[in-house]
């Protein structure tokens, strides 16, 4: 994320495979970074510096809403004890961002849980 960033993709929590690898959306089943190649026509970024260059490129960041939490496995609905991250602060110091997406109902509701609706 930097000065450029306009849309920031919140996810739930990083799965076994992200965090054993420190890379979002590392799981080979996972169509994250499909979706985004196709969405950019960037079929060559298949590293995962050039898939963040991509990002960064674009005005996209990346984060999570939960700072930590309890889950066995990797599964969303197993995600319980959360904290959540400064999500506020981030959008505070990074007032380029106009555009919050998630990239689930489980990251959507947990949002929703610890935070208000912001307006533009």
């Amino acid at each position: 994320m930097n000065a450029n960033t306009k849309t920031l993709i919140l996810g739930s929590l990083p799965g076994d495979k992200s965090l054993e690898q420190n890379e979002y959306y590392a799981h080979p089943q996972n169509r994250f970074w499909k979706v985004i190649r196709h969405l950019y026509n960037s079929p060559n970024a298949t590293n995962y510096a050039d898939k963040v260059n991509l990002l960064v490129d674009n005005g996209i960041g990346l984060w999570d809403v939960c700072a930590e939490a309890s889950r066995p496995g990797s599964m969303d609905l197993a995600i319980k004890d959360e904290s959540p991250n400064p999500i506020i602060a981030l959008l505070e110091a990074n007032p380029a961002i106009k555009l919050v997406v998630f990239n689930g109902q489980k990251a959507h509701n947990l949002y929703v849980k610890y935070f208000e609706k912001r307006k533009t």
